[in-house]
């Protein structure tokens, strides 16, 4: 019985505005799958970034093992995305003209028991974009309130 490893990015969708989607294998050692696996994973602050022509996730946290002892790995490293080599070059091209930015979204164990990061192309929420949404959010939650009393 495998439990299901879902670790989101909660403020993504608050902070910006997404605009396309893509799923990406990490590159990972032993310790760091395991510590997946055992949910000791968090995303909140990362972002993806360019080195030459590859893709890495710098800023994500995956604790240290506790059942390792010699060969265990850091908790904050950059860590290589696998994407197709279109991919890749889509990606690049859209962050170096349009300004947009890569944000993960979502790390998550496939059927496979392989390690899989959701990132998006998004970008940046002005203040009176994030007040709207804010603002539908209560709305949404008054109007659910309203259908149960009935």
């Amino acid at each position: 019985m495998q439990k299901t490893i879902n670790i989101l990015n909660k403020r993504a969708k608050f902070e910006y505005e997404i605009l396309d989607k893509y799923t990406a294998g990490i590159v990972l050692t032993g310790t760091e799958i395991k510590s997946i696996r055992l949910g000791k994973a968090n995303i909140a602050e990362s972002f993806c970034e360019f080195q030459g022509h590859e893709l890495f996730v710098i800023n994500s946290q995956i604790e240290e093992y506790a059942y390792s002892k010699h060969f265990n790995h850091k908790a904050k490293t950059e860590r290589k995305l696998l994407l197709n080599k279109k991919e890749l070059k889509s990606l690049l091209k859209d962050v170096q003209n349009k300004g947009l930015t890569i944000i993960p979204l979502r790390l998550f164990l496939n059927d496979k028991g392989r390690a899989k990061l959701d990132i998006a192309l998004a970008r940046g929420k002005k203040n009176y974009d994030k007040r709207e949404t804010i603002k539908d959010r209560d709305n949404k939650r008054d109007l659910d309130r309203l259908k149960k009393s009935y």
